[in-house]
């Protein structure tokens, strides 16, 4: 979230086959040009290495509940289906 071409992030872990589990990042953009590759770069700039993302999926929106919470549980469900 601290990049300045995010608007919104949400993050979850997903099966790897190396390491057991690692970490997908789902965002949304406020800056159309902003790449997989310079968010990776920028979280491993900041965070320790198995925190930093593997995986980027750019959106338009998150799933949120009647609240407005992100539904982790619903990228999960969305990711198991579609790996």
């Amino acid at each position: 979230m601290e990049h300045p071409d995010v608007k919104e992030a949400a993050a979850i872990g997903v099966p790897d086959e190396h390491s057991g589990e690692v970490v997908k990042l789902f965002v949304i953009r406020k800056n159309p040009s902003l790449t997989e590759e310079a968010l990776i770069k920028h979280c491993r700039s900041k965070l320790t290495g198995y925190k930093a993302p593997k995986y980027v999926e750019f959106r338009e929106d998150l799933p949120r509940s009647n609240v407005g919470k992100i539904l982790r549980r619903k990228l999960k469900e969305e990711t198991a289906a579609h790996p």
